[in-house]
């Protein structure tokens, strides 16, 4: 190595390195433990390189002298500490026209929600504690006003996810005697779930009833026997039976169980309380014809079921939460069983739901819901909102950008097959493939996570908030438009 250029061993110690601007800016935002181990393997990684004589170019790399090397380490250093501290949980762009996306979160809450967690987990909150009576209180009542008089149920308790208050409620109320299922309703939830192993973790003995399509309200009558503590109907989720199929009405279950004093529960999963019509057909004719159709908690509540479970983060649209509804002494049952302690819910996630309730106790929930407003969405309103990105990309060159008409899905679970009509954002640009540009759009600062669909990547702007189209159009020119 020439003389003229520093060697390995006269690489600048650290801490010289930290009394530089740049450096001493990381250690504000990282801390002074973090910044020196990150200056220690930037300086043994140029330290090696500097090693590595046989390998063409390295002197050009370091530069000719101390200024130039520390900066190389302060730079690496800080490419370290944003991939070794930054947070692996962040924003994305949901341009894939999926509402209730199980990998992105789900549910976008409320802007109510957020300011309510952001004002109660800021301080403390009378989370366990009566204000009357200036004594502990109990934090499994919190909410309950609100779902009850929503839904018309006589009790509820919330309780972490829908799994987690299916498991309970079959623990507390079924643990060793039989819960009758139809065939057709052992589903498979995300991420591998199989009712038949959350009934086995509760303790509850699995009575199957039926065939896989068709179940008569005589099938349940004949299981029915001294072993028997629940009749159980679950939302079929993900999937949808068509063709020769049966299933007993909803009424017809519930005067099963009554007469022979059996609780009839009901699994609905993802807990629609904005109505049975979730989304119309678009007024230009284009798309599916049908509406998008999902049966409502107050339906079930209304029907008699003696317990109704659902999620709080799908229809719903509030935080992630299982919600339980029913007659009062089973629900007091249920309070008291003891796995109620592991599956309890914290201040924040009551704070979210109480304010994503109000908003449909206010009768606003479908405008100001996330969710339920992305499903009120018309394709002419989300074409219209597209073509103004589209506008923003004008002049960028080797960007094109069409609007074609496309399908949005509900998604976790809800409303299995629902096809609603929208309008797509379709970019492509010379150069590059649909997948590298899929990519670049997931490697941006705020990845912006797309679709590819008949050989381009495409956008459906129903899921991305109307706040974010402006960000939206800067991050596409950002990706594809070198």
């Amino acid at each position: 190595m020439s003389p003229d250029h520093p060697t390995p061993r006269s690489l600048p110690a650290i801490e010289i390195l930290r009394q530089r601007a740049d450096a001493a800016e990381l250690e504000a935002r990282y801390g002074r433990n973090a910044l020196v181990d990150a200056l220690r393997q930037a300086s043994a990684a140029l330290r090696a390189e500097l090693r590595a004589t046989t390998r063409p170019g390295v002197e050009a790399v370091a530069g000719p002298g101390h200024a130039d090397l520390a900066a190389l380490i302060v730079a690496d250093a800080e490419r370290r500490l944003a991939s070794q501290i930054a947070p692996s949980l962040r924003r994305v762009i949901n341009a894939t026209g999926v509402i209730v996306h199980t990998n992105l979160g789900r549910a976008p809450l409320a802007q109510a929600a957020v300011d309510r967690v952001s004002e109660l987990s800021a301080g403390y909150s009378n989370l366990e504690y009566d204000l009357e009576a200036g004594q502990r209180g109990r934090r499994d009542v919190h909410a309950e006003a609100l779902l009850t008089r929503i839904t018309g149920a006589p009790a509820a308790v919330v309780v972490n996810n829908n799994a987690a208050a299916t498991l309970l409620v079959l623990a507390a109320l079924a643990r060793g005697r039989e819960v009758l299922v139809s065939r057709g309703e052992l589903v498979e939830i995300g991420g591998g779930f199989r009712v038949p192993e959350i009934m086995a973790q509760s303790g509850c003995l699995l009575r199957e009833v039926g065939t896989t399509n068709r179940t008569r309200a005589a099938d349940y009558a004949a299981a029915i026997g001294d072993h028997t503590a629940l009749i159980l109907r679950v939302h079929p989720s993900n999937f949808r039976i068509e063709g020769f199929t049966e299933r007993p009405a909803a009424r017809e279950l519930v005067a099963l169980g009554a007469q022979f004093d059996i609780p009839v529960v009901e699994d609905l999963g993802s807990g629609n309380l904005l109505g049975r019509v979730l989304a119309e057909p678009s007024s230009s004719g284009e798309g599916p014809t049908g509406r998008v159709e999902e049966p409502t908690v107050q339906e079930s509540v209304e029907a008699g079921f003696d317990v109704v479970c659902f999620s709080g983060d799908k229809l719903l649209g509030g935080p992630q939460a299982g919600i339980i509804l029913g007659r009062e002494d089973l629900v007091a049952t249920i309070r008291r069983y003891p796995l109620m302690r592991a599956v309890r819910v914290d201040k924040m996630t009551y704070a979210a739901l109480e304010a994503t309730l109000l908003e449909y106790a206010r009768g606003r929930a479908r405008e100001a819901v996330p969710v339920a407003a992305m499903l009120s969405l018309t394709r002419e309103s989300i074409a219209r909102r597209a073509m103004a990105v589209r506008e923003r990309l004008a002049g960028v060159p080797g960007i094109r950008a069409d609007i074609l008409p496309g399908l949005s899905t509900i998604g976790g679970g809800s409303a299995p097959g629902s096809a609603i009509p929208t309008a797509l954002l379709a970019i492509d640009t010379d150069g590059l493939t649909p997948d590298a540009i899929e990519q670049r759009l997931r490697a941006l600062p705020t990845p912006v996570i797309a679709r590819i669909e008949r050989d381009r990547v495409v956008l459906d702007l129903r899921t991305v908030l109307p706040s974010q189209d402006e960000e939206l159009a800067h991050l596409l020119r950002e990706a594809v438009g070198a």
